[in-house]
C-alpha cells in the first residue's frame, strides 16, 4: 500500500478506474483532452493525492498489479481546484464551517477479482492514518449506486438509511439532480432488510460501519449512471475498530 509518486503511479490508478468504470459498469466518460486511451481523468485529479494498493509480487522486488485505488482532495488542494468534486452534485452549503479540516474521498474501485474485506480495510487503513497525520476531522465523498433497476436499489437503501443514519440538521445536503422517488416511498416496508442486502455495494457498507452518516437523498450521475449517496463521516463518530489507526498524543 502507497501513495503515488510520480505521473506513471496516476496512470496506473487512471487505467484501474477507466476498467472499472468505463468497461465494467459502462459509464461514459469524458477525459481530459489529451488523455491516453484507456484512462480515466477529469480535472480534479492533479490536485489530489491518490492511494494505491497492490497485490504482492511473488516472483519479484517489482511492484505487484494496481487492485485498489482512492483518491483524496484535501481543503488547501480543494480550494486550488475550485471546489469539491462532490459539490457539482450537491449543495454543501451547510457544511461551510468544516470545509478547512475536511478532505473528499472520491474515485474509490478495486480491481473486480480482489473485492474482498481485505482490500477495502487497507485503504481505510491508509485513509485513517492521513486524516491522523494532517490533523483532519471530516471525511466527505459520494457512495454509488447503478441505476440497472432504475434507481430502486438506491431508493431503497435511501428509506432505510434516512431513520438510522441520516446527519443532524445543520449538516444537510441538497441534490443537484435528484433521483426521483415518486412512487418508491412503498419500498420503506423492506427497509430493515435493506442493510443486509447482497446488492449494497461494499464500499457503503464500509462507510456505515465506520460510523458514517448521510447528508442527504441521492443525486443522478448521468455520466456514470449512478445514483450518489453523500456521506460523511467525522473522526470523532469513527468506530472503535478504526481508532487504532488514530495514535493517542
Amino acid at each position: 500500500m502507497e501513495w503515488a509518486s510520480c505521473e506513471d503511479d496516476v496512470r496506473q490508478a487512471q487505467r484501474l478506474r477507466y476498467q472499472v468504470f468505463a468497461t465494467e459498469l459502462g459509464a461514459r466518460l469524458t477525459p481530459l483532452a489529451g488523455t491516453m486511451p484507456g484512462l480515466d481523468s477529469d480535472r480534479f485529479d492533479a490536485f489530489c493525492d491518490h492511494l494505491l494498493v497492490r497485490a504482492v509480487n511473488q516472483e519479484s522486488d517489482a511492484p505487484g498489479m494496481l487492485v485498489g485505488t482512492y483518491r483524496v482532495l484535501p481543503a488547501d488542494a480543494a480550494r486550488r481546484a475550485g471546489g469539491l468534486y462532490i459539490d457539482t452534485e450537491f449543495d454543501l452549503a451547510p457544511l461551510q464551517d468544516l470545509r478547512a479540516t475536511s478532505v473528499e474521498l472520491g474515485r474509490s474501485c478495486v480491481h473486480p477479482d480482489w473485492r474482498s474485506g481485505a482490500v477495502i480495510m487497507a485503504l481505510w487503513s491508509a485513509l485513517c492514518r492521513y486524516m491522523y497525520l494532517h490533523k483532519l476531522e471530516t471525511m466527505v465523498g459520494c457512495a454509488s449506486m447503478g441505476l440497472g433497476d432504475g434507481g430502486v436499489a438506491a431508493a431503497r437503501l435511501w428509506l432505510a438509511l434516512r431513520h438510522t443514519h441520516l446527519a443532524s440538521l445543520p449538516w444537510r445536503a441538497v441534490p443537484r439532480y435528484a433521483l426521483p422517488l415518486t412512487g418508491l416511498e412503498d419500498l420503506s416496508f423492506l427497509a430493515r432488510d435493506a442493510l443486509r442486502d447482497a446488492a449494497t455495494p461494499p464500499l457503503i457498507r464500509g462507510y456505515l460501519r465506520a460510523g458514517a452518516r448521510l447528508l442527504g437523498p441521492p443525486s443522478v450521475d448521468d455520466a456514470f449512471k449512478t445514483a450518489d449517496l453523500p456521506m460523511m463521516l467525522r473522526v470523532d463518530d469513527l468506530a472503535p475498530r478504526f481508532r487504532r489507526y488514530f495514535p493517542d498524543d
